[in-house]
């Protein structure tokens, strides 16, 4: 259905539109009265230009500007005579879709068409269109006590046509000489708000930034439709929030008038305390089709902290990456120089060649509140507040330059002095160490983690980009969905052996732990706990079923079958064949209580399931793994 809208009669400003094309439509449709069609374009912003004419009048030359199609919401146009008295009985058709308008109506003579294009809503902006009868009325007003900026942008052009009756062998056909493309240009001006930081991180960290208008900045109110502005604000006008945007319209202040005001910044650091800065600031004025610029340099008190301060904001903006993600190329996670953690240190911090500040997170949880320490040899010998992150996402990949490859900077120590670090250059970052402190809770439970073991993925041959998972032996390729689960059930598991409910178990339950020689060859309790908190290195893969093979595990290989990742939170018998691999992994054999007895089959398959709510990787819905596209059929 064409989008049409059918013009009303009223009336318009004069802002004369010297068309960019001086082309000439001649319809001659063969009716007594002319029937014509022209395009409707418009202006976009130019530059504010001084002691520019308030009378809304266009100069010559402006056509020079560059000129969009109109696509209005809403059109209004008035036929005039010579004398600016309207034409009655003209009818026009506009359709938003091609920006074409047409006429039909007219009768020889000399006229001016007066246009009013719309986008957005005119009721949100209070405005009134009104029936005028001269072009010397108001057209177009807002009310005085309108306290807000204007939601819609307003378009006026006023364009001399002719309509001539000449003569043909086939009678009497009407011409009109018309532009074939009127352009338009807006009747309102917009502000724009710009602020610049000496400390990027203080942008990151506004949680308020408000501009509140003095009386004094006044705008008109009404448009005649030869284009003249007249009648005033009141002066009243609502706080203006630049955390929901920036730019701001409004209509043209009156003559001589400037907009004054204040800009009032709200901001945080890093330890929690707040700042309130405010700015005063003057604009000569708001003149139509023009944008005019505020500009505001923020000095603040955090000028020279350089701490980054990685709010929730400063993250996103980043645009930082993410590991382990199911776009990500085997070649990439399978790789050991790549892809590996200890499961005692998930969160890997590190300054690259380069000079950044790289962080990535072995984690299915986000870790908030993250105030990183740092202490860099060639600085001092104390810690100092390196970097404070709201929140690090799971499986985070965050890379960011170090403020201090730019210039100097002070720092909070540890023991809380203010310290100025020189400039550094990459290479003076080598022996740095770092502290990580949080009140979240989780980091807690990640430094439970005491006794580690290093975990790597292995494709053992399988390919990941067949369907099937391109099965050798009893191996396929690992897939990231399986690889996210392998780093929460090592987490949950080099947590569980230094827990004191862990050790307890195994105490009460020692004349059941046996070896390879049997039920007689009795294994203490001290020697598992040895064998379990002992570090060690894992590849691990995905165990293929289709042999009868739902497990493998010996030395430092370690896998099982797809269902066995998804479930082992809460399955007993997945848990089971997780701790028989785990037995093998550790040197027992199928002789053995850490096999096909008591210890995989019974006492720690129903621990971890029970004790799954104190464990970092409580629940299953941190991957949701059970849900994703990429696992292979079951």
């Amino acid at each position: 259905m064409r989008n049409t809208i059918y013009l009303l009669l009223t009336s318009i400003l004069i802002l004369s539109a010297c068309a960019e094309e001086e082309h000439w439509d001649s319809i001659a449709p063969g009716h007594d009265a002319g029937d014509f069609s022209f395009l409707l374009a418009h202006e976009e912003y130019a530059e504010p230009r001084s002691a520019e004419s308030l009378t809304g009048e266009f100069q010559p030359g402006a056509a020079s500007l560059r000129q969009t199609l109109s696509n209005y919401d809403r059109v209004e146009f008035v036929v005039v005579d010579e004398a600016g008295d309207k034409v009655s009985g003209v009818k026009g058709l506009y359709d938003k879709n091609t920006s074409n308008m047409r006429l039909e109506g007219l009768h020889a003579g000399a006229y001016r068409i007066l246009i009013l294009g719309m986008k957005g809503d005119p009721s949100a902006d209070q405005a009134t269109i009104h029936p005028i009868n001269h072009i010397s009325e108001v057209w177009l007003s807002f009310p005085e006590e309108l306290a807000k900026p204007l939601d819609g942008e307003y378009f006026y052009s006023a364009t001399p046509f002719t309509v001539r009756e000449v003569s043909t062998a086939s009678g009497h056909e009407v011409i009109a000489e018309i532009p074939e493309r009127i352009v338009q240009r807006r009747i309102v001006g917009r502000m724009d708000f710009a602020f610049s930081y000496n400390n990027p991180y203080i942008r990151t960290a506004v949680t308020s930034n408000t501009v509140t208008l003095n009386s004094n900045s006044r705008f008109y109110t009404q448009l005649s439709g030869e284009g003249l502005y007249s009648g005033a604000s009141n002066g009243e006008m609502k706080v203006l929030d630049l955390s929901e945007q920036t730019e701001y319209l409004f209509m043209p202040t009156i003559q001589g008038g400037s907009v004054t005001g204040d800009a009032t910044l709200l901001t945080r650091d890093y330890r929690g305390n707040a700042t309130r800065r405010s700015y005063t600031f003057e604009l000569d004025s708001v003149t139509g089709n023009r944008i005019g610029q505020v500009e505001i340099q923020v000095v603040h008190p955090d000028d020279e902290i350089g701490t980054m301060f990685i709010t929730d904001r400063a993250y996103a903006e980043g645009q930082h990456g993410l590991i382990l993600q199911d776009d990500e190329p085997h070649a990439i996670y399978t790789d050991k120089t790549l892809r590996n953690f200890n499961t005692s240190k998930p969160l890997q911090l590190s300054i690259t060649p380069e000079g950044q500040l790289h962080a990535r997170f072995y984690s299915p949880r986000e870790l908030n509140n993250v105030l990183v320490r740092a202490r860099i040899p060639s600085a001092g010998n104390e810690y100092v507040d390196f970097a404070y992150f709201d929140h690090i996402p799971p499986f985070a990949d965050f890379y960011e330059e170090v403020p201090l490859i730019k210039k100097a900077w002070y720092y909070r120590s540890e023991s809380g002095k203010i310290v100025k670090m020189p400039l550094m250059q990459a290479d003076d970052f080598s022996g740095i160490e770092f502290k990580i402190e949080s009140d979240d809770p989780y980091l807690e439970k990640l430094k439970g983690i005491i006794h580690g073991w290093n975990i790597r993925f292995h494709l053992f041959d399988g390919d990941p980009t067949k369907p099937d998972g391109g099965p050798v032996g009893n191996w396929m390729g690992i897939r990231p969905v399986h690889c996210r689960e392998a780093v929460a059930f090592f987490l949950n598991f080099t947590y569980m052996i230094d827990m004191p409910e862990h050790e307890e178990i195994l105490r009460a339950n020692e004349d059941r732990l046996y070896g390879n020689g049997g039920v007689n060859d009795k294994v203490s309790p001290d020697v598992v706990l040895r064998q379990m908190r002992q570090e060690r290195t894992l590849n691990v893969g995905l165990v293929y079923p289709g042999n009868g093979v739902i497990g493998l595990g010996g030395g430092s290989s370690y896998g099982v079958w797809q269902k066995g990742w998804l479930t082992h939170y809460n399955n007993t018998y997945a848990c089971e064949i997780m701790f028989h691999e785990l037995g093998h992994v550790m040197g027992y054999s199928h002789s053995s209580a850490f096999t096909y007895g008591p210890w995989a089959q019974e006492l720690m398959n129903h621990f971890y399931v029970n004790h799954l709510h104190e464990m970092p990787i409580d629940s299953p819905s941190y991957l949701n793994s059970s849900t994703n596209p990429n696992l292979y059929p079951q």
